[in-house]
């Protein structure tokens, strides 16, 4: 599996640990979420609906070398929430291609599925999914990938 490696490092954090700690884990990762930049405005970022909870994300990508990714995420989801600071911690600056080559289904890696609902884990496809075609969108010489 292609994976940047931030979510690589996550990934392998999250496959050490049994399913009590995976949650755990991922709890702590909401708590990591960093707030908005002061350019940020909710209002003007893309919402991520697949997401049982209010989920809206920002794709910069002006420099493909280093993606800039910012979300936002109600601290009463934690789970989705969690979701989110996984996405940007592990791929917060990274390359266009490498987010781009991320399999679309990685959060299988994680090992959440036992224990959190398979409706939750498809907001993290979306939001996933969303970031690709903001990178295919700003990045017209990767939209092939």
């Amino acid at each position: 599996m292609s994976l940047p490696p931030a979510l690589a490092e996550i990934v392998d954090d999250f496959g050490a640990l049994g399913d009590s700690d995976k949650i755990t884990l991922l709890l702590e990762f909401a708590g990591e979420l960093p707030d908005l930049p002061a350019h940020l405005e909710q209002d003007a970022m893309e919402p991520v609906p697949e997401c049982q909870s209010p989920v809206f994300l920002s794709v910069d990508a002006a420099d493909p070398a280093s993606v800039r990714l910012h979300f936002s995420a109600p601290r009463e989801a934690p789970t989705t929430r969690g979701f989110a600071a996984i996405l940007h911690q592990g791929l917060d600056t990274a390359s266009a291609r490498e987010i781009l080559d991320v399999p679309s289904d990685f959060y299988y890696a994680l090992g959440l599925g036992s224990a959190v609902s398979p409706l939750r884990l498809r907001g993290m496809a979306g939001m996933l999914g969303r970031i690709k075609a903001q990178v295919r969108n700003q990045v017209p010489d990767l939209s092939g990938a």
